[in-house]
């Protein structure tokens, strides 16, 4: 397997004297023949900014960087597809930032494109190529029309026809996860947040955070729009706004009145969980799902990359365990990053976690991140480092009755449940 990389043009090599390297943490490392599948559809090869290529020259045996004036190239995976490593490369200059992607580790062999990932989900619902850009300008074209007025829709067509947002997308064309953000406020300040940045973060945020409070009755007619078949789901908590919870009275008044109207379809949250009692309060009111972000089950680390404002990791998982003991069905969006994820202390603490809380399922999610300024931000590593493969391994191992993917699935015991209770 040989070294992939780009020129100034973009252009990409793959080199026949060097053998590809991938990184795992600031770990540079061989690549195993297990870790590789082909190139999944929908993933795109990026050249990283300020950066060099390293590979293992196949005749003597040494890492070196890739003699010429060349960049290292990444794979940027599309839904349904977890990244074990990334690219072995090492930075041109340290001062710069890599933009906010998760960039997987890529080859060439046997004459075609490889990367270092195992695909964790069905990727079909979130490939790109089942929106259909003329249907959606008209369907956007068409809710505007009979919501004219509805800050809601005019916010979330930006989201579809600007950033190509899917689940924004959704909600135009009304299936699957459809979205209905409510909050410009945040508890939390995540490093790289794609939403909102402070000035002096390095990163540019790739898109704007809403900045309005949507009235209960915007939120409600996106709601009832969207809650038509069985299998809709309508989500609070998206890329472009704060934390939902924060407006946890305009969501608890909203879901009472479309639970008063309709029993149809499945209410989810996309949240810190970091606010208990008024995670409680939109518990009680009637929600389905709730879809809880993390990156570790460790305070320090957790507290190093969200800077929780006003709560702790403890009032996460009371959050999730009062949601699993009222019948929601519960899940965790898990950032993970090779080399931080598997190690040890990291994997332990998540088992014990996931048993406490009782989840359901665990969305592996590949953070998109500059690796160094991740690096730099949180603990050391303190025990040994399994790898990404080895890790995947353990956690179906001791965690058999736990799914994992990569986004929300509406449960067969759930659909079940809503099917009895429709037709009584």
């Amino acid at each position: 397997m040989f070294v992939v990389y780009a020129d100034r043009d973009g252009n990409v090599f793959d080199h026949p004297d060097y053998l590809a390297l991938g990184r795992s943490g600031e770990m540079v490392t061989d690549i195993m023949e297990e870790e590789l599948i082909p190139l999944p559809e929908g993933a795109t090869l990026v050249s990283l900014p300020h950066t060099r290529p390293l590979g293992i020259h196949a005749k003597t045996g040494e890492m070196q960087v890739i003699p010429g004036d060349y960049t290292a190239v990444g794979a940027l995976l599309p839904q349904g597809f977890t990244r074990l490593m990334l690219p072995g490369y090492a930075k041109s200059d340290k001062t710069q930032l890599l933009p906010l992607f998760g960039y997987t580790a890529v080859v060439w062999k046997e004459g075609a494109f490889y990367v270092c990932a195992e695909a964790s989900d069905d990727p079909e619902r979130w490939n790109p190529r089942n929106c259909d850009p003329d249907e959606l300008e008209l369907q956007v074209q068409r809710l505007l029309t009979q919501y004219d007025g509805n800050r809601l829709y005019k916010h979330l067509s930006n989201c579809a026809l600007e950033y190509e947002c899917l689940t924004a997308s959704n909600t135009f064309l009304n299936r699957w996860e459809g979205a209905v953000p409510v909050s410009f406020s945040c508890n939390a300040g995540c490093f790289g947040c794609i939403s909102e940045q402070p000035d002096d973060s390095g990163f540019p945020a790739p898109q704007t955070r809403m900045n309005f409070k949507p009235s209960v009755e915007e939120v409600v007619q996106v709601m009832l729009e969207h809650l038509k078949t069985s299998e809709s789901i309508i989500s609070f908590g998206q890329g472009c706004e704060g934390e939902p919870s924060t407006q946890a009275k305009t969501i608890i008044e909203a879901i009472r009145e479309v639970r008063s109207k309709t029993n149809i379809g499945y209410i989810n949250i996309n949240t810190n969980a970091g606010l208990t009692d008024h995670i409680r309060g939109i518990v009680d009111a009637g929600l389905d799902l709730m879809r809880v972000s993390t990156i570790s089950a460790l305070d320090d680390h957790y507290n190093a990359y969200y800077k929780p404002r006003g709560y702790t990791l403890k009032n996460v998982e009371k959050s999730l365990r009062y949601a699993a003991d009222k019948g929601v069905f519960t899940s965790i969006n898990y950032l993970i990053f090779p080399g931080v994820t598997d190690r040890e202390e990291e994997i332990e603490a998540m088992i014990e976690f996931v048993r406490k809380t009782d989840l359901k399922l665990i969305q592996l999610r590949n953070l998109n991140i500059d690796p160094e300024s991740y690096l730099n931000l949180i603990p050391p590593a303190r025990g040994e480092r399994y790898g990404m493969k080895q890790m995947l391994d353990i956690f179906r191992e001791e965690l058999p009755n736990v799914v994992l993917g990569s986004y929300t699935h509406v449960p067969s015991e759930l659909l079940d449940k809503r099917k009895k209770h429709l037709h009584h």
